[in-house]
């Protein structure tokens, strides 16, 4: 878009070649703009998912991938609105996240639009440590790149078709062709749909079901003069009850009213590129749309206390200019760039007030605090409305310099960030209550209750994110990298939209004589996230590549850690807030080991001792204690063979074994429930032909019962359990 000028611009006046950083894979080309092509020379803690690998083990989406990389925990709870990342012990439930997210190099935003399943997934990068140097805000914790497959290296067309469980079904289709010598074009259609597998018990319905429709169209265009374009258009669209939670009490999921949540979203994303002599020119421009909206019995219970709804639409714009100096394997390298974004939305929050809520949470504190004048309200329901606006930008400028002398790379970097963050907010309520005589019972008094706030908020957000390392390369010649580095990350602070029903409440409660006085500044703005991290690791191969692993030990140091917490006197909301400091340190490996072409063995295994160094909540001090809803172990581990059908390499019987693992998990902070370690078998058959693939396979075949959420609201313990055993087929043409 704005940088399409500049580089025609810039075009004109120079002699390129085409000399940019492309990695072949297969049918595949990922475009390099902020890494070299081959990562694993870097000081990187990095886990790479290739297609084949994607497609054996259904990675649809980024959170498909977890445990697939160690440390790497992504929990499937709630709707896709709660995709909560945790990676190192780093992570929180809502608002902003601890790990990025870029499709096909472009930025996604906002977490709430983190989970959506793609077609054609080529390659996935797991890059886990502080990567805010280059990619910006919220990689505190690291960042997944997942790349599609390029019409410029596949033409056809691909179609797929799955029937599984639980009334679940998926196809899609996509078509890949080369409109010229240097342009290629690709488009696709996805639906999905599943019955769902969690009844709530009060109507008798599936409560997780859902219906999902996504269509995206990718026009690549590569010059032999050295210019590159890529840009992507999608459109995602997600209906869908979830929020199966269980009430601990009861055992069963039973609630009175509607939950649901809707989604539409849509992403265009244009990548510029030009090779100059000395220096390569990208611009990644973003436009991003997201209108959803989370319907929920917040009580989640069979009585009448309260429903919320969070209706939100949000425009984004984002903007990054990398220039990078071609790779030399000797001496001086460099990369600089500047980039900004600017989201705005509007958002809907009422909380809507029923007769046993009015009667439980109000009526009955009033009437215990001053029993001989107690109060009706006048109404059996009534209405706290809270509606918000909130521009934010930023802007930052980076740079890194690498230097290669022999064995050995010497890289630091630095970048400078600015944000700033507003919120204008409008909260009201209109009711009012009777105070009574308590011998008489008769009507003493009529209290009026009209609250109309209005304010705005502004935070402002600045940040230094250097980063150093050395790499030793031991043997000439031969794929192994030893690395030390240290890097400080970040995690965007910003304002608690959800607290506003309970400041509200507070409110309304104060003006009877019972609740509690908040400072709204102080109870729905919290600072950013920021921490330094130091490790050691290395990339290594052996037996002509055939085996390659991964090592590293790290040691995180956090302060200012958001955490997602009820505050004191708190009915209906929950906030972030800043809990002082956490140390997380633990160890990583990885391996996978090809001894021939048909055999695949993988491995992935993270361990995290994540504790609090300094917290108190008023009620407790928690230093010591584990972080909670961060796993202290994650395992992946697969072995595949495959045999050829008649000596034809194109008839292939592939059977395949795997199992992923997580665990312990605390669920609160005093660390008085978790969740212990628990572990899923996974097995495929597929048969293969030059033109389709068959598979059969099954997830937690020996149906293991475990929990992926566990929390309170209004002193009532909540959870949700995980997906029992899964069966499907899945049907693949490739034409």
């Amino acid at each position: 878009m704005l940088i399409g000028t500049c580089l025609v611009a810039l075009g004109m006046a120079a002699n390129p070649t085409l000399t940019g950083d492309t990695l072949s894979l297969n049918e595949v080309t990922v475009t390099a703009i902020k890494q070299s092509a081959d990562m694993r020379t870097q000081a990187t803690a990095l886990t790479v998912v290739k297609r084949e690998e994607a497609e054996r083990n259904h990675v649809l989406s980024a959170k498909s991938v977890s445990e697939l990389a160690p440390n790497l925990f992504m929990p499937d709870y709630g709707s896709r609105m709660t995709s909560t990342v945790y990676v190192r012990g780093i992570g929180t439930r809502i608002d902003q996240p601890a790990v990025g997210l870029t499709l096909d190099n472009v930025p996604v935003m906002t977490k709430e639009n983190y989970d959506f399943d793609l077609m054609d997934i080529s390659r996935v990068e797991v890059m886990r440590g502080p990567q805010n140097t280059l990619y910006g805000r919220n990689t505190l914790g690291g960042v997944v790149n997942i790349y599609t497959l390029s019409p410029l290296n596949y033409q056809g067309t691909r179609a797929v078709v799955e029937g599984a469980s639980h009334r679940t079904w998926r196809a899609g289709v996509s078509h890949y062709r080369l409109l010229g010598d240097e342009v290629g074009l690709s488009l696709s259609a996805h639906y999905g749909t599943t019955g769902g597998e969690f009844t709530n018990r009060y109507n008798g319905q599936r409560c997780d079901w859902e219906r999902m429709f996504s269509a995206r169209a990718k026009l690549e265009w590569r010059s032999h003069d050295g210019w590159y374009l890529s840009n992507v258009a999608s459109l995602t669209l997600s209906r869908q009850g979830g929020y199966p939670y269980e009430w601990t009490e009861t055992g069963k999921i039973a609630y009175n009213d509607t939950c649901f949540y809707r989604r539409t979203s849509v992403m265009d994303g244009l990548t510029l590129r030009h090779d100059f002599d000395r220096f390569t020119l990208s611009g990644i421009t973003s436009y991003q749309y997201i209108d959803d909206n989370m319907t929920l019995d917040q009580d989640f219970t069979e009585r009448d206390y309260f429903t919320l709804t969070q209706a939100r639409r949000e425009h984004a714009v984002t903007q990054d200019v990398v220039a990078r100096g071609h790779n030399k394997a000797e001496g001086y390298n460099w990369l600089a760039g500047a980039s900004g974004f600017y989201r705005r939305y509007t958002m809907r929050a009422p909380v809507d007030f029923y007769d046993y809520g009015i009667a439980d949470l109000i009526e009955r504190h009033a009437n215990e605090a001053l029993p001989e004048y107690p109060i009706t309200w006048d109404t059996r329901s009534f209405l706290l409305s809270s509606e918000f606006t909130s521009p934010n930008w930023g802007a930052a400028l980076y740079h890194e310099s690498h230097y290669n002398w022999g064995q050995w790379t010497f890289s630091a970097g630095l970048r400078i960030d600015y944000e700033h963050a507003r919120l204008n907010y409008h909260s009201e309520t209109h009711t009012g209550y009777t105070i009574l005589v308590g011998a008489t019972g008769q009507p003493f008094a009529h209290e009026l209750i009209d609250i109309d706030d209005k304010a705005t908020l502004d935070k402002d957000f600045f940040g230094i994110l250097p980063n150093v390392s050395i790499t030793w390369h031991p043997w000439p010649g031969k794929n192994h990298t030893v690395y030390a580095a240290a890097s400080r990350g970040s995690k965007a602070g910003g304002f608690n939209t959800q607290m506003f029903s309970d400041v509200l409440q507070q409110r309304l409660m104060q003006m009877m004589g019972i609740g509690m006085q908040y400072d709204v500044d102080k109870m729905v703005g919290y600072k950013p996230e920021k921490a330094w991290n130091y490790e050691l690791g290395g990339h290594f191969e052996c037996w002509g590549a055939r085996v390659q692993s991964d090592l590293g030990v790290f040691f995180m140091d956090c302060r200012d850690r958001q955490l997602t917490v009820f505050p004191p006197g708190t009915t209906t909301g929950r906030m972030m807030t800043n809990a002082g400091k956490t140390h997380s340190w633990g160890a990583e490996f990885a391996m996978t080991v090809n001894p021939t072409e048909l055999t695949h063995l993988n491995i992935s295994y993270g361990f995290t001792h994540a504790t609090f160094k300094d917290y108190n909540d008023g009620k407790a001090d928690h230093s010591g204690n584990r972080v909670p809803y961060a796993p202290m172990h994650t395992l992946f581990a697969e072995a595949s063979q495959a045999f050829k059908i008649g000596g034809d390499a194109n008839k292939l019987l592939t059977l395949a074994v795997n199992t992923r693992a997580a665990g312990d998990i605390y669920w609160d902070e005093a660390n008085t429930m978790r969740q212990p370690l628990y572990a899923l078998l996974g097995a495929s058959i597929t048969w293969q032909q030059k033109h389709y693939s068959l598979q059969l396979w099954g997830r937690n075949l020996t149906d293991t019962q475990y929990k992926t959420f566990y929390f309170v609201s209004i002193q009532h313990h909540f959870l949700q359990r995980g997906h029992g055993r899964s069966l499907g087929a899945t049907l693949r043409l490739n034409i």
